[in-house]
Formats: C-alpha cells, sequence, structure tokens
C-alpha cells in the first residue's frame, strides 16, 4: 500500500497541463480513496509552500508540516470540527485534542497564538503521522507523478511541471482543494450547510496577527508607508503590515512578500494587486534584508528567497485574476 512508502521516486518528470489535470481531477473526484480529509490537507499545505522551494524544488517535512498542523489545530479546537476520518478517530485530531486538554488551552486560541515551544512539539508529533498516513498515500493517487518523498532526509520534492502548473492555476486548485475539503467534512460532521464551512476552510490557515513581522520591519527600516512614503507614528493603528501581492493568493506569510503600510493605503489597497512600478521597491527593500546577516532570526525567515520569485508570484497573479491594479 502507497501510504505505507517510505520513500517515493518520480515516475514520470514531463507531463502535460492536460494530464496533470486529469490525475487532479481524480484526486478530487470519488475514484481517489479518501478515508480521512488529510489529501486536502496536505495539498494546502503544497500550496502555501510553492514559494518556499529550494532550487531543487524541494520542500522540507517540517515547512509542510507547519501548515498541515495549523490547518487542523485551527478546525479541531477552534470551529470544533472533530470528525476527519471515516473509521476511528484520525491521529492527528487526538494529538491536538491531547495538547490542549494537557495545556488547558482554550478553544478561541488559534495556532499562531501558540507557544513557540508547544508549536514546535504539536508539528513534529504531526509530522510522525504525516509518514505513516499521507506523504504516501497523496503520493499513490499522484500515480508518483506529482513529487517524490524521503522519510530520512525528510523532504518533499515537486515535478517541476507541476510546481509551475500549480503556480499557473494556483487560485483554482485552492478553491477546488477548499470546497471538496468542506464537502467531506459536512458529510462527517454534523455541520449546517457547506455555504457555512467554506468560509471556515478558506481562512484556516490565515494568521490572526502580523504583529511579529511589524517589529521586525521597523527595526530594520523607518516606520514610513511603503507606498505613499507617509512617516507612520507607531500609534495603534496607525501602523499596518500589508501583503504587497494579496494574501488571498499567496495564502502564507512570508516577510519577502510583507510591507508597511499607512491606514488609508492599507484599507484602499484591500486585495488588489499593486501596480507594477512597486515591484523594484520590494525587491529593493528584500536585498536590504538579505544583508541584514547579523539578524539570524531574519535570515531564516528570508531562507530560499531570491528576487525572480516574488517578481513570478506577481506574473503569476495577475494570470490567475489580480488584474485590478491599485495605486494610491
Amino acid at each position: 500500500m502507497s501510504h505505507k512508502l517510505r520513500v517515493g521516486e518520480l515516475k514520470e518528470e514531463y507531463l502535460t497541463d492536460e494530464e496533470i489535470w486529469r490525475i487532479f481531477t481524480v484526486v478530487l473526484s470519488s475514484k481517489s480513496v479518501k478515508s480521512s480529509t488529510y489529501k486536502y490537507a496536505l495539498i494546502k499545505a503544497l500550496i502555501e509552500n510553492l514559494y518556499q522551494v529550494n532550487d531543487n524544488f524541494e520542500v522540507t517535512y517540517d515547512q509542510l508540516a507547519y501548515t498541515f498542523t495549523k490547518v487542523y489545530w485551527n478546525l479541531i479546537v477552534t470551529h470544533d470540527l472533530t470528525q476527519h476520518n471515516r473509521g476511528k478517530t484520525a491521529r492527528v485530531v487526538s494529538i491536538i485534542q491531547e495538547e490542549q486538554r494537557k495545556n488547558s488551552i482554550p478553544s478561541e486560541n488559534i495556532f499562531d497564538k501558540l507557544k513557540d515551544s508547544l508549536q514546535v512539539k504539536l508539528i513534529a508529533s504531526v509530522k510522525s503521522t504525516m509518514k505513516i498516513n499521507v506523504f504516501g498515500a497523496l503520493y499513490g493517487d499522484t500515480r508518483g507523478k506529482f513529487y517524490a518523498f524521503d522519510h530520512k532526509t525528510e523532504k518533499l520534492s515537486f515535478n517541476p511541471a507541476v510546481h509551475a502548473f500549480m503556480l499557473n492555476y494556483q487560485r483554482l486548485i485552492i478553491h477546488l482543494t477548499n470546497y471538496h475539503m468542506a464537502a467531506m467534512i459536512e458529510d462527517l460532521n454534523d455541520v449546517p450547510s457547506i455555504n457555512y464551512l467554506l468560509g471556515k476552510v478558506e481562512s484556516i490557515a490565515k494568521r490572526s496577527s502580523l504583529q511579529p513581522f511589524e517589529k521586525i520591519l521597523l527595526s530594520h527600516f523607518e516606520a514610513s508607508c511603503f507606498y505613499c512614503g507617509k512617516m507612520l507614528t507607531g500609534k495603534k493603528r496607525e501602523t499596518h503590515v500589508d501583503h504587497f501581492i494579496p494574501w488571498s493568493f499567496v495564502q502564507s506569510d512570508h516577510i519577502w512578500n510583507l510591507v508597511l503600510s499607512c491606514n488609508k493605503c492599507n484599507s484602499s489597497k484591500s486585495d488588489k494587486l499593486p501596480k507594477r512600478d512597486f515591484l523594484d521597491g520590494i525587491v529593493q527593500r528584500n536585498e536590504e534584508l538579505i544583508v541584514s546577516e547579523l539578524d539570524v532570526q531574519v535570515g531564516r525567515l528570508m531562507e530560499n528567497y531570491k528576487a525572480k520569485k516574488i517578481v513570478m508570484l506577481y506574473d503569476y497573479s495577475v494570470k490567475n485574476g489580480f488584474d485590478a491594479i491599485w495605486t494610491p
């Protein structure tokens, strides 16, 4: 059985878009054996890490397990959606409920509000479960054509053709995955309707606060709006952290895509893409972050960043329908 594999080699590197769509259709359809919501959560984790791959198209198990754990914590604890398996209780549910109980954590505490030490512990436990039940299962469903994986090195390697495909059709894949995940959760849990669930599934990976990034940016740059240049006082609600390329497309928080903004620009920009003229500005800003070699935290946050990534991200967001260009 594929879910028991410890190593999965890439079966085919050269795939057309049509071939990839065909496999995706099978994965999301009733033809794929889905005893749990795990496969959907792994797809969401892969999407969140599309721009975090290294030059070999690799992501670490820790990167994927972070997203996977965050998704399930927010579903199970925050939204009380505890049924994710067609048989016995899913292992990830038991892990999360046990830690919540042991640490007396209230249900309103979302994942990114947990102590770092508890996050690390949870991610390690969930990663062990992913090795047993997740990586091999989706690998089997995609017939070994989407990615390779190795439990010893704890790395997953995208098929370059699939990586490019997921970038090109990212928004559509996100919507399809969210819909089918919500449909399965509705089937397994006693909830009112799929419309009720979609909003929850769409937002489960989103952070509640970007304040830690605000502190880092303020410590490296003057307190001014990236877009209009207005000086920021730092008083409550006057300084905002904005996703340069909208979160609804990126689906993750990376410091190289975050800028300081005034209230007016942040509100009017909303979910729009800034004028391309600002792209050179954020590339230059990120170069300044990279040379902050003495700041270990920034170095970690900028890992695997390259200027071409944010340019590529900008271009792919336009292809995915973010063509309402904003300027202050």
